[in-house]
């Protein structure tokens, strides 16, 4: 085993646990996604517990990112598709976002990692967003909105489901790999330079993680925009 699989293998694991004859669970990934979900939970709640005016503090923390978020959907959606799809994307980005970061934080007494180094959670949100789509596209269409699998033509039906089937597997896979290879790369760092470089890397990686987050968030924000009549 080389130094970057046994540094892997010190920090990527997943906990499996067989609950039944044939299913496995990840009990990791189940615990970092609770933890991230409960830290979204409570940094909303304490940024919306008092809303002031003139914001501050960590109020003024997460309208920076909701403001932020709001005008890539007036962009890319116009207001009527910003204000149906902003609870579902602001969430998704929150849990990604902080997801991300989780994996970059020093284990001390419990070993931290992303729930998104899970190709199981990648593909979970990326399918989520595809469902959405439809839903969104069934809200706001009706049956029209399953015209465009037969768009230009109807012999253009395999080739579009074939893409309808890909995006998801495409947006996972990019999520999943980035965040993986970093915390990989991370441990390898800590077995060969185990002092200043890894806190480098770490700063680095926040950024990544946040960037992570960001491309998710604007492909699906990309996925919606047809919906509303905004093609690219």
């Amino acid at each position: 085993m080389g130094i970057a699989e046994a540094a892997g293998s010190s920090i990527i694991h997943y906990g499996t646990a067989e609950v039944l004859p044939g299913v496995v669970l990840n009990m990791q990934t189940i615990y970092m996604s609770w933890l991230t979900m409960i830290i979204v939970a409570v940094v909303v709640f304490a940024a919306t517990r008092r809303v002031e005016v003139i914001p501050s503090g960590i109020q003024n923390f997460v309208e920076m990112f909701i403001e932020w978020l709001d005008k890539l959907m007036d962009a890319n959606l116009g207001i009527e598709g910003r204000r149906m799809a902003t609870p579902f994307v602001i969430t998704l980005f929150l849990y990604i976002f902080v997801g991300n970061e989780l994996g970059m934080l020093p284990s001390i007494f419990v070993q931290l990692s992303s729930p998104t180094n899970d190709i199981n959670v990648a593909l979970g949100l990326s399918i989520t967003v595809a469902v959405a789509a439809y839903v969104f596209g069934c809200i706001k269409q009706g049956p029209r909105y399953f015209k465009h699998l037969v768009s230009p033509i109807a012999l253009m039906l395999p080739l579009n489901i074939l893409e309808e089937l890909a995006k998801p597997l495409t947006m996972a896979l990019r999520l999943f790999g980035n965040i993986l290879a970093g915390e990989i790369l991370l441990a390898v760092l800590y077995q060969l330079v185990p002092f200043v470089v890894p806190n480098i890397w770490i700063g680095f990686s926040l950024i990544i993680g946040f960037l992570q987050a960001f491309i998710f968030t604007m492909l699906t924000i990309i996925a919606l925009a047809p919906i509303f009549k905004i093609k690219y």
